[in-house]
């Protein structure tokens, strides 16, 4: 029965609602959520009226209108811990976020993408010309380096030995990292 019933909807061609969501759409999702659980998105965006794709309507859900969801700017905490997973992991924002209590994937690949990168490249470009100021000759240990950033609204200062020390964290909360490096061997 539930098969000829997802069948059907397959082959019904409605009209999907593509622009900005309203509140009566995500108070019907809510609703259904609430219902059925966070699954068979295509299922809930059909028999929920909301003319929309079953991606959208996870979306909406995941990035939105999840409960545990955290709202507001990023701490400094959090900010230094996403710059030492993205050292470490790279543009993987879905790993990262696993690590970020309610901030998703997508807040913090945003918030990557137009503050920190930022704040980085800034860091690097002074770095990189003290480098080119110094005539010593003397090689530079990266893990001895201060960086700092070289605007005044850049407040990142950190010691790249602190900056990747993990002695202070549970052995336990770290289990990803081994699981990460091992798969990567």
């Amino acid at each position: 029965m539930a098969l000829r019933k997802v069948e059907k909807l397959r082959t019904t061609k409605k009209e999907i609602n593509r622009g900005a969501w309203t509140v009566e759409e995500d108070r019907k999702l809510a609703e259904a959520v609430k219902i059925h659980g966070p699954k068979q998105w295509k299922t809930i965006a059909t028999t929920k009226g909301l003319d929309r794709c079953g991606k959208s309507c996870r979306l909406r859900w995941m990035n939105y209108l999840r409960p545990d969801i955290k709202r507001g700017s990023m701490s400094d905490q959090e900010e230094d811990l996403i710059l030492r997973l993205h050292k470490l992991l790279g543009n993987r924002w879905s790993l990262i976020a696993g690590r970020l209590p309610g901030r998703t994937d997508n807040e913090i690949k945003n918030y990557w993408k137009s503050h920190l990168s930022k704040k980085v490249e800034k860091s690097n470009e002074g770095i990189s010309r003290q480098d080119e100021d110094s005539n010593s000759g003397e090689k530079i240990n990266p893990s001895k380096s201060t960086v700092t950033g070289s605007s005044e609204d850049s407040k990142i200062s950190f010691d790249l030995d602190d900056f990747f020390d993990f002695s202070n964290e549970n052995p336990s909360t770290l289990e990803w990292v081994s699981k990460f490096v091992d798969l990567r061997s």
